[in-house]
């Protein structure tokens, strides 16, 4: 099959974790065993998330004093995107595949008039004390939101339009080349008359990964993140799982629009888009969630 896999970014850092290089890579040595499984059996693209990890990066270039501005988000997002891949790419190499794994920078082309640029929404960076969010926020001019019991930075987040790079890959993965595509999102770019320009954006990854799996022609879209599986009423008395469900029946129920929710739309965007199956599940039950027998599995019917 052709598979495409989403790790989420806190699924790298989990909520609570240090930031630390060495806790993400930890997160990512052990479940390279069973993504190296997946790839050495089929053909493999992997789509990461990077919150957490651009908004260290952000943060440190806001606060250093030799610069005459901070980094734009665009370039810090390709930056993770190169930190992350070799990260995977050393991993899988370690757990033993055998094929060769590519990390493609890749551009994300969004509409320079996108409505999301006026709604920040895309959570990035480490979660604070309220009073401590309000102080950031007002010195390095963040809009900040409630997330769970802590406060983040948000960012623009404009759907994406086109993978400029999506051709390359196509070629990588008909040679056996697992790819490492979209990092973070990709690099957010909006086309005009002097071509791509970078834009201050985070391209939520989950939709990106559903629009790769949809123009890939994928079999099969799965979600990686640091639940076991997408849960009614979560985080309450009388929250339980979803296992297997149809496009109907995830119509009844919605979810937040700022943890579950993009994950679920993804997958009910490439379901009804192709004939492939979607699923959400944790990192730790990779083989299990492509498999169907862990994690909520969604198909047409």
């Amino acid at each position: 099959m052709r598979i495409v896999i989403a790790l989420g970014g806190n699924a790298l850092l989990r909520r609570g974790e240090k930031p630390d290089a060495a806790v993400q890579l930890a997160h990512l040595v052990a479940a390279a065993p069973s993504l190296a499984k997946i790839a050495a059996e089929h053909e493999l693209v992997l789509v990461h998330g990077n919150g957490p990890q651009v908004g260290l990066l952000a943060l440190e270039s806001t606060a250093d004093l030799s610069l005459s501005r901070s980094y734009p988000l665009s370039d810090l997002v390709a930056e993770t995107q190169g930190m992350i891949g070799y990260w995977l790419q050393q991993a899988l190499s370690n757990a033993g595949l055998a094929r060769p794994v590519v990390t493609l920078i890749t551009q994300t082309v969004v509409a320079a008039d996108d409505p999301g640029f006026d709604r920040p929404s895309k959570f990035i960076g480490s979660g604070y004390a309220e009073d401590k969010a309000h102080q950031l926020a007002k010195r390095n001019n963040w809009t900040i939101r409630r997330d769970g019991n802590s406060w983040r930075r948000v960012v623009p987040s404009p759907k994406p339009q086109r993978i400029v790079e999506l051709d390359t890959a196509d070629l990588l993965l008909r040679s056996q080349t697992t790819v490492v595509l979209a990092g973070g999102g990709g690099v957010p770019v909006t086309e005009g008359p002097d071509g791509l320009t970078g834009v201050e954006a985070v391209v939520d990854k989950d939709y990106v990964a559903a629009l790769v799996a949809t123009q890939l022609n994928a079999d099969r879209l799965v979600m990686l993140t640091d639940v076991p599986a997408v849960y009614l009423d979560y985080g309450t008395s009388t929250e339980r799982p979803l296992h297997d469900i149809t496009l109907a029946d995830l119509d009844e129920h919605t979810f937040p629009a700022g943890s579950m929710g993009p994950k679920v739309a993804a997958a009910r965007q490439f379901v009804a888009e192709t004939s492939g199956r979607a699923a959400i599940g944790s990192l730790d039950d990779a083989t299990a969630v492509v498999a169907g027998s862990a994690g909520t599995q969604l198909s047409r019917t």
